[in-house]
């Protein structure tokens, strides 16, 4: 992790709305939603389809800009800062887990989390040792030479979460990774993003409409036509 005072929030929203289009055809996304996202847990964003969940994940990330509110990351507040600096901040904090996993097929799984550790400025000799590193904490030292069609969905998901920790991010941002996955499969990769947060202290958000994998949040977010309806903390998670 970075080296970020602790009693500052990773992520920090405020009143934010995200509006697509114009006019007529103005499509309110998401509606006033303030939260605060924590380190060392896993919170669980649930809701149907159209709710809005990855379009406030995308706005977690940097990736899309608030059309109204404010969002802080680690304090320092994101409105109009230049599209250079909040992609050097996303490259320094945030890590992305995706559904279908984008891994590179004619490459290796090591190479695939070797790719990351490019970016990050690791020197070419050092990236194989340290993607394996990767690898054996995710349970596939045996499977690092494999390719991306030799690995099952699971495998595949957790050469995935190797490659989004290559860059000890603070904030782990994972959109409905267990979607294509059978529920035994599901279950082990929220487990595995449930222990980076609790033994890391990694703020990880989970987006979901899977309510198998609800009981491995800390803390449980339930959106609705783009409103935060629900924010509860079950009383015990998964260890």
């Amino acid at each position: 992790m970075s080296d970020v005072p602790t009693s500052i929030a990773p992520i920090a929203l405020d009143n934010v709305g995200v509006t697509y289009g114009r006019g007529a055809n103005a499509f309110q996304a998401l509606r006033g939603i303030s939260l605060r996202i924590e380190p060392g847990e896993m919170t669980m964003l649930l809701g149907p389809s159209g709710s809005g969940k990855t379009t406030l994940l995308q706005v977690m990330g940097c990736l899309l800009r608030a059309t109204t509110g404010t969002v802080d990351l680690f304090g320092r507040t994101l409105v109009d800062v230049d599209p250079e600096v909040l992609a050097a901040l996303r490259l320094r904090h945030v890590g992305f887990v995706f559904q279908h996993y984008n891994l590179f097929p004619t490459l290796k799984a090591w190479e695939n989390v070797a790719i990351a550790l490019d970016i990050k400025g690791v020197v070419r000799v050092q990236q194989r040792d340290a993607a394996m590193h990767l690898l054996e904490r995710m349970g596939l030292a045996d499977r690092a030479s494999h390719y991306p069609a030799e690995l099952s969905g699971g495998q595949k998901q957790r050469v995935a979460i190797a490659r989004a920790l290559a860059g000890k991010p603070d904030v782990l941002l994972a959109d409905e990774p267990t979607a294509a996955l059978d529920g035994k499969t599901g279950a082990g990769v929220a487990a595995t993003l449930h222990e980076l947060a609790h033994r890391d202290g990694v703020a990880v958000v989970v987006v979901s409409h899977d309510p198998r994998v609800e009981p491995y949040g800390d803390r449980v977010l339930h959106l609705e036509d783009g409103q935060l309806r629900d924010d509860r903390r079950p009383a015990r998670s998964p260890a």
